[in-house]
């Protein structure tokens, strides 16, 4: 065999090295990717988890009417639910297995359209007020003394929240936004940015966003920005009145310190 034989054979085998190893790094990082992601979620492979569709509040809508931009948003967390590995089970707001903790649940709608919602948010947001009067249910969000109402043109607000629930269960994810868009937009940031509010609050702690859409009318649920985290407030609650019964208490704050995603 000659030297230039060799050389040649010797660099083909050190690409396909170069190569094996490369790939190896690839598939570990999005191995450990993924892995955060299934516990940020509470969807480990195989595992399955709760989906609670809201319902049309249109004039003459039936029970069991979801909007179409409701729909879209549903479409969204069962992708990402299968990307996980797990698998959906899709239940009306007023049907839904009671307990918590034993599965992931994913909760969408504000308290009109979803009456799950509204336990979830009086039990686990105390410091949360989100407006439902039927004259006028247009889910005005209120925390930390503010409210958020509203507005076709400027803006429409969602909040996107996880708790954690008692004794290490599986998390319970709200997404309640003032509109079939909001909802969208909020189901959709939490789809895109998963990563990084799991490196932000870790794989297992409570926090409460503040998203506002920006300008719906022109841009649907594509343009979103941070308003506030308002993880504090959403979990202080209100003093109660002399001689009130003391509400059962939220769930713990578990924020533990940021920690950089892999």
């Amino acid at each position: 065999m000659t030297d230039g034989l060799l050389n040649v054979l010797l660099g083909l085998l050190a690409s396909a090295i170069s190569a094996a190893l490369g790939w190896l790094g690839q598939s570990l990082r999005r191995r450990r990717r993924l892995e955060r992601a299934r516990a940020f979620l509470g969807l480990p492979a195989g595992s399955e988890c709760l989906i609670v569709v809201n319902r049309s509040i249109g004039t003459g809508a039936h029970p069991r009417t979801v909007t179409r931009r409701d729909a879209f948003a549903l479409m969204e967390l069962a992708a990402l639910v299968k990307e996980c590995g797990a698998h959906a089970d899709l239940v009306a707001h007023d049907a839904a297995p009671r307990g918590l903790g034993a599965r992931t649940e994913l909760c969408l709608g504000g308290p009109v359209s979803n009456e799950r919602m509204a336990a979830h948010v009086a039990w686990g947001l105390p410091g949360v007020s989100i407006s439902s009067g039927l004259a006028r249910p247009d889910n005005t969000i209120t925390v930390g003394g503010r409210s958020y109402a509203a507005d076709p043109e400027a803006g429409e607000y969602v909040l996107l929240a996880r708790l954690a629930t008692p004794e290490d269960g599986r998390p319970v994810f709200l997404v309640s936004g003032q509109t079939g868009i909001a909802n969208h937009a909020g189901v959709r940031h939490l789809v895109n940015h998963h990563r990084r509010l799991a490196g932000r609050y870790g794989t297992d702690g409570t926090f409460a966003l503040l998203l506002r859409v920006v300008s719906p009318a022109a841009y649907g649920p594509d343009v979103v920005e941070e308003v506030a985290d308002v993880t504090a407030a959403a979990l202080e609650r209100a003093p109660a009145p002399p001689g009130a019964p003391v509400p059962a208490a939220a769930p713990p704050a578990r924020t533990p310190a940021p920690t950089a995603t892999a």
